[in-house]
């Protein structure tokens, strides 16, 4: 990981990182919750009358707003935008769906590596395009202490939503007006991942769900690694090396 950081240094002409936090996206990073966004979307849109998407879309859509989501395939599909009662009635199915689908399970070792981020002295910011109720309000019981209000960006904050770089944007001044050599982003999406990199922040991009690990790269992933696992692994390594004057 020391190149991958190194390499970020001079491209983003910054002499050293000076960590203070590191945002973290929900879904697919402490959620294992997006097979059934997936499962939900899919069935909703398909008895919206649209049958041409795929489950598997999904994952590529993850981290827009659902708004955003809706417009994107209306436009594609039917050539107009979605009128704000469709987007309601469709956003309140899928989600109706998300809830009943869902099992609420957390990403192995997420809640370790959020520990593991506060015991470094690091600020845990969350980063999410969720607006989920059912995820959002679990976040106290099953990340304790983790996030409060003041360091959350969600749906519900934003005008944009990913990939834009707004979300992470927030996220920066959410962790205390911070520059982006002050903080990691950890994502999962490639939509999340292309978010984090235009708001020039390093990038680390935990693939567990279907997609290639070239994918994500070409979004703008400084590394990829397997899962939270790998993450949890490597963290005090990845503390190490920033801690370093890496330009030397």
């Amino acid at each position: 990981m020391k190149l991958q950081l190194q390499n970020y240094l001079k491209r983003n002409n910054y002499p050293a990182f000076d960590l203070k936090a590191i945002l973290f996206d929900m879904d697919g990073v402490l959620y294992d919750s997006m097979p059934a966004h997936a499962h939900a979307w899919h069935q909703t849109i398909e008895e919206f009358g649209i049958t041409t998407t795929t489950r598997d879309e999904y994952f590529l859509h993850e981290g827009r707003t659902g708004k955003s989501t809706i417009n994107l395939i209306f436009n594609r599909e039917l050539g107009r935008e979605a009128t704000p009662e469709e987007i309601q009635q469709i956003y309140e199915r899928k989600s109706e769906l998300f809830f009943q689908i869902n099992c609420g399970s957390t990403i192995p070792d997420a809640r370790e590596v959020l520990e593991m981020t506060k015991s470094f002295g690091l600020l845990p910011v969350l980063v999410t395009g969720s607006g989920q109720p059912s995820l959002l309000n679990r976040l106290d019981s099953n990340f304790p202490n983790i996030f409060t209000s003041e360091t959350m960006v969600t749906a519900h904050n934003v005008k944009i939503g990913k990939p834009h770089p707004e979300p992470f944007l927030m996220g920066l001044e959410k962790g205390g007006n911070l520059k982006p050599n002050q903080a990691i982003a950890i994502e999962n999406a490639p939509l999340g991942t292309e978010s984090a990199h235009k708001a020039g922040i390093f990038v680390i991009a935990v693939n567990t769900g279907p997609l290639s690990d070239k994918v994500l790269y070409d979004a703008g992933a400084d590394v990829v690694l397997e899962d939270m696992t790998e993450l949890r692994e490597r963290f005090e390594e990845m503390i190490k090396c920033l801690n370093q004057n890496l330009l030397d």
